[in-house]
């Protein structure tokens, strides 16, 4: 598995929205991300600053993601929210790891 983090921003005011339709994601938008080799994803936000940290099977992953239909239409959807690239895909930049650790604690 890898573990993989990206910066993203949002346009002002949009947080409410974001987080609303996060919090009614589509089943079929879960079935494709589970497809694609995304195993788990969380973000963490600073308005307008978001954090995304996910933990992939591949490093072509989140790419597989990005290419599908069901992404596209999702996109259409998160369009005026957030700042996007001329390609349809979210204006991210991947964050470098640079410490991990898990210990025992919770197990």
């Amino acid at each position: 598995m890898v573990r993989r983090a990206f910066t993203m921003r949002l346009k002002p005011g949009s947080l409410a929205t974001y987080k609303m339709h996060h919090d009614a994601i589509w089943a079929e938008l879960i079935a494709e991300l589970e497809k694609s080799g995304i195993a788990d994803m969380t973000i963490f936000e600073n308005d307008p600053v978001l954090v995304m940290y996910s933990v992939i099977t591949d490093v072509e992953a989140w790419d597989r993601l990005w290419h599908s239909e069901v992404h596209d239409r999702w996109a259409v959807l998160m369009s005026p929210l957030m700042e996007f690239n001329s390609d349809g895909i979210v204006n991210s930049t991947e964050l470098r790891e640079v410490f991990h650790l898990e210990t025992n604690a919770g197990k």
